[in-house]
């Protein structure tokens, strides 16, 4: 008996999987707000206690600032904060000294601002950071004289208390937090893969669109993976604690873009199962068995990189899915069948990337796997 969407039993599998998806994602960055709170504890420690400033409070609020940026990007967005206060503080001491204060000297200071950001080629940060600077330097210079040189030193002691916690006191255990993200999303591509397969064996042009569907919602997890993974990237160029892991994050780093475009190559192989399904063109055993290997080659690739063992098993799976789909080619497809096997192909060749193979080497050995 199938389970639908809106039964009691739908709805606990949709709990259920909701339930592990708050777990997995609590796992990768709870690590994040750990250094949030000891970055801002840091932060007021140094700008209250050590340099004697009686207002900290934008320190521990620039050093959340760095650590909530998107991961990856934090020693960028520290350099930002500053760079943006500084601006702000720019535009705001020229033209309180020419015009004064008021309504419209502070829309101008903070156009001023915002341009001069977009001028440096600012990201939306830097852009903020120069705005609000420039608000609060055309607001409250009258009843707060000498802002300025306390906000500059509470940013840079923010964006250094920030740094500090990611790179050397708490940093990122860089290879775990890859594997943790890698892991719901390769297990994610495989049930695909054998959705579609039993979609296209059984001629369900239901199944094939509700798994296109699922695989079109996938985004964020994907986005998360690549979050984490320059996060990674980052630590292990700056953190001293972590050099030792470059070598090992960079290839996980390239087996990560590549299995992104394998993911989305064969979002586009579902859509054609779709059609071929719709216009009724034959189906060969050899092409739903092709499709069943390819999410197999994923499966065995998500459990060797969580060993941390070298894929061979997965590579082995891979070309056998790329020979099966030559069989099914061989046994006659139509239009959209034909462009189904492209579509594997084209996947296989990014899975193997994934595992480390080089672009030429990836691309001999499809191309021999599709003639046997």
């Amino acid at each position: 008996m199938t389970t639908t969407a809106g039964s009691p039993g739908g709805l606990r599998a949709r709990l259920v999987e909701a339930g592990r998806g708050g777990y997995r994602r609590l796992q990768t960055y709870l690590i994040v707000a750990l250094q949030a709170g000891l970055a801002a504890a840091l932060a007021w420690v140094v700008a209250r206690e050590v340099l004697g400033n009686p207002e900290p409070t934008f320190a521990p609020a620039a050093a959340v600032a760095v650590i909530a940026a998107s991961l990856g990007r934090r020693a960028h967005r520290a350099l930002e904060l500053v760079a943006g206060v500084v601006l702000g503080i720019g535009a705001g001491d020229l033209l309180i000294g020419l015009f004064g204060t008021g309504p419209w000297q502070t829309g101008v200071i903070v156009f001023l601002a915002i341009a001069a950001a977009v001028l440096v080629r600012g990201t939306g940060a830097l852009m903020t950071q120069a705005g609000g600077t420039a608000v609060l330097i055309a607001t409250l210079t009258p009843s707060a004289p000498d802002l300025e040189w306390p906000r500059t030193i509470n940013a840079l002691v923010g964006g250094a208390a920030g740094l500090l916690v990611m790179l050397v006191l708490l940093p990122i255990n860089p290879l775990r937090t890859v594997r943790r993200a890698a892991e719901p999303a390769l297990d994610l591509f495989a049930r695909e893969m054998t959705a579609s397969a039993q979609a296209l064996a059984e001629a369900d042009t239901g199944r094939a669109q509700a798994t296109l569907e699922r695989m079109r919602a996938a985004d964020p997890t994907l986005k998360r993976l690549t979050e984490v993974a320059n996060a990674a990237d980052e630590v292990v160029r700056f953190s001293p604690v972590r050099w030792r892991r470059r070598r090992a994050i960079a290839a996980y780093r390239g087996g990560v873009t590549h299995m992104q475009r394998a993911f989305r190559n064969s979002r586009g192989l579902v859509r054609r199962i779709g059609t071929t399904l719709r216009d009724q063109e034959p189906v060969p055993a050899d092409l739903p068995a092709a499709v069943e290997h390819l999410g197999q080659a994923v499966r065995l690739l998500n459990r060797e990189f969580l060993a941390g063992q070298e894929p061979v098993q997965a590579r082995a799976r891979v070309l056998r899915a790329v020979r099966e789909a030559g069989g099914a080619c061989r046994q006659g497809l139509g239009f959209s069948g034909t462009i189904v096997v492209s579509q594997l192909r084209t996947a296989a060749n990014d899975l193997l990337r994934a595992t480390g193979v080089p672009h030429d080497e990836a691309r001999r050995l499809v191309r021999e796997a599709a003639a046997d």
